[in-house]
């Protein structure tokens, strides 16, 4: 286990609309913010989003994901970081996603529109050396602590 100790910083409150890119949104404050290294929440609709939920084996390396596609509006509530690879900064979101009786969890990648609204609460978190990085074992851009 590797751990670093920061601070909170800034605290963004963000409003998306409806049609508007998820991912993108956040990605764009991150970027015309500054903000390196943050935690953040998603509450709202979406729709036309890709998950996985999975990978297909888990021993093998690198691991295959499973997609699942939501078409439809769902309810989501979920939590993720934002942390810089390279000079971009990238998304990692863990949510669950509701329509009636079915409810699927996993990680929005690829595509995700907001439904109506989507909240976002952004807590960016100072004093930490922390990055995304390529891992070669799995093929993934992941948390590096510096």
């Amino acid at each position: 286990m590797k751990y670093q100790v920061g601070e909170v910083g800034r605290i963004v409150l963000a409003r998306f609309e409806d049609g508007e890119e998820i991912l993108g949104n956040l990605a764009d404050i991150a970027r015309k913010e500054n903000i390196r290294a943050s935690v953040f929440y998603l509450l709202g609709g979406i729709t036309d989003a890709r998950i996985v939920v999975g990978p297909d084996n888990d021993k093998v390396r690198p691991p295959e994901p499973v997609w699942k596609d939501i078409m439809e509006s769902h309810e989501t509530l979920g939590i993720g970081t934002i942390f810089w690879y390279q000079e971009e900064p990238r998304i990692h979101f863990h949510g669950a996603y509701g329509k009636f009786d079915s409810v699927k969890a996993g990680c929005l990648r690829d595509k995700g529109k907001t439904f109506i609204v989507m909240e976002a609460i952004i807590v960016e978190i100072k004093g930490v050396n922390a990055v995304r990085d390529l891992d070669t074992v799995t093929d993934m851009v992941l948390l590096k602590l510096r």
